[in-house]
C-alpha cells in the first residue's frame, strides 16, 4: 500500500543511502547488491525504530547499466526490503520516452519504488523546456502510475523553473539540492509547504541543514551507515555540534570522492570498503568508466579507512 505523503515527506527526513552496485568484471555482481542491501536494512541507527531509505541511483551507476539492468535492480532491492524501508528509483530521463516506459515497468513491480528521483538532464534544454516537459511527464506518470517525483537540482540557471514545478506538480513533492549551499535559502524559501528539500552532496551537510534542508544523501553509507545516521539523529534534534564532529571524521574520504568534479564518487567508496577489509559487504572489482583508484588514492584512503571502522 502506498504511503501517504505526510508520512512519505516525514520518512524522507533522514538519510537516502545511494548504495554503489558492484561489479565483477563488466557485470552486475547482483548477489553482492543484495549483501550490500542487507547490511543496510540491518544496520539501521536512525532513531526512533525510523525507516532506512534506500535510492538506486547517481552512484549507483545507472547511467552505465542497460533499462532491463535497473528493472532487475529495483524488483531485487524492493523485494528485499519488503515494507521496511523506503525505496527510491534514480530515472535518467534521457530519452525521456524511455525514462516514462521504465516507470511504467518499475510501477507494476510487486513492490514498486515509493518514489522517483529525476536524475539531471543532459543535451540542450532551456528553463521553459524544463518546466513544461516534466510538468507533462509528471502529470501523465503520476496520475497513471501512482509515481510520485524528487527532482534532482544540478543547473542553477533552472532555479525558478524548478521551484515553479514543485508549486504547480501535485506529483514533485521536493527537490534534492547537487549544486551549493548559496541554493539552500532560496529552494527552501520558494518551495516553502509545497514539498521537501533534501541536501544531496554527501554527509557534510551540518550547514545546509542549520539553512533549512530536510535531510541528506550518502554514498558511504553502505561502508559506514553508522555515521551518516547519527548525522541525521543529531540534527532532527537540532544537535549541529555533534552533527559538525561526525561530519569532520568523514570529511576526508568526502573530499577525495568529490575532487575534480566528483571524478572518484563511486570508485573511493569502493576502494574504502576494500581497505576496511569489511566481509559483510561487497565492494566488487570496479565498474564501467570507473576503475579502482590510482595507487596513491589508495594509499591515503587506506589510512583515513582506519579511523572510520568504528562507524560501520
Amino acid at each position: 500500500m502506498q504511503l501517504v505523503l505526510p508520512d512519505l515527506l516525514n520518512a524522507l527526513n533522514s538519510v537516502t543511502t545511494i548504495p554503489i552496485i558492484p561489479f565483477n568484471r563488466d557485470k552486475i555482481d547482483f548477489i553482492g547488491h543484495a549483501k550490500n542491501i542487507n547490511y543496510l536494512m540491518s544496520n539501521n541507527y536512525l532513531d526512533n525504530a525510523r525507516k532506512r531509505v534506500i535510492a538506486i541511483a547517481g552512484p549507483s551507476l545507472i547511467h552505465h547499466i542497460a533499462e532491463t539492468e535497473q528493472l532487475r535492480l529495483i524488483e531485487s532491492t524492493g523485494k528485499q526490503m519488503g515494507t521496511d524501508g523506503i525505496l527510491i528509483s534514480g530515472i535518467v530521463p534521457n530519452p525521456i520516452k524511455q525514462a516514462g516506459q521504465l516507470i511504467e515497468a518499475q510501477s507494476a513491480l510487486n513492490r514498486p519504488p515509493d518514489a522517483y528521483l529525476l536524475m539531471p538532464l543532459t543535451g540542450i534544454s532551456s528553463p521553459e523546456g524544463i518546466y513544461e516537459t516534466y510538468m507533462k511527464f509528471t502529470d501523465y506518470y503520476g496520475g497513471n502510475c501512482n509515481a510520485r517525483f524528487l527532482y534532482y537540482f544540478r543547473q542553477k540557471r533552472d532555479i525558478g523553473a524548478v521551484i515553479r514545478l514543485i508549486k504547480d506538480s501535485s506529483h514533485i513533492i521536493g527537490v534534492k539540492i547537487g549544486t551549493s549551499e548559496e541554493d539552500v535559502l532560496p529552494l527552501v524559501d520558494g518551495v516553502g509547504e509545497n514539498g521537501i528539500v533534501i541536501w544531496g552532496i554527501g554527509d557534510r551537510c551540518t550547514r545546509p541543514a542549520q539553512l533549512g534542508t530536510k535531510g541528506h544523501t550518502s554514498g558511504i553509507a553502505v561502508a559506514y551507515a553508522r555515521a551518516s545516521d547519527e548525522i541525521n539523529n543529531a540534527q532532527r534534534r537540532g544537535d549541529y555540534q555533534t552533527s559538525a564532529q561526525i561530519e569532520a571524521d568523514i570529511s576526508p574520504l568526502e573530499e577525495i570522492r568529490f575532487i575534480n568534479e566528483r571524478i572518484y564518487n563511486y570508485s573511493a567508496v569502493v576502494e574504502a570498503m576494500i581497505q576496511s577489509g569489511f566481509d559483510d559487504v561487497e565492494a566488487g572489482t570496479g565498474a564501467p568508466f570507473n576503475p579502482r583508484v590510482p595507487k596513491d588514492i589508495q594509499i591515503q584512503l587506506h589510512r583515513i579507512t582506519q579511523d572510520l571502522k568504528k562507524y560501520h
